[in-house]
């Protein structure tokens, strides 16, 4: 299935911006997270299809997938 993933600042470094990419059916949203080598401690947000997700949510074709790390400032 195809699968839009969308990574935001410190994420990309390394990575990608945005790709759409070929996953097996009822992947789920951590499988993707530890595929891309993120450690889960450092996402601040998971957004499917514009709307909050949760880690262990399964994955349908066409999704769109969006990591956002944690924002440090001052």
């Amino acid at each position: 299935m195809d699968i839009t993933v969308k990574l935001f600042a410190t994420f990309r470094f390394g990575r990608f911006a945005a790709a759409t990419r070929q996953y097996p059916p009822s992947t789920q949203i951590s499988e993707i997270i530890d595929e891309l080598q993120i450690p889960v401690s450092e996402i601040s947000m998971i957004m499917l299809n514009g709307r909050h997700a949760d880690p262990d949510q399964r994955l349908r074709d066409g999704d769109s997938l969006a990591l956002f790390p944690l924002v440090a400032g001052g």
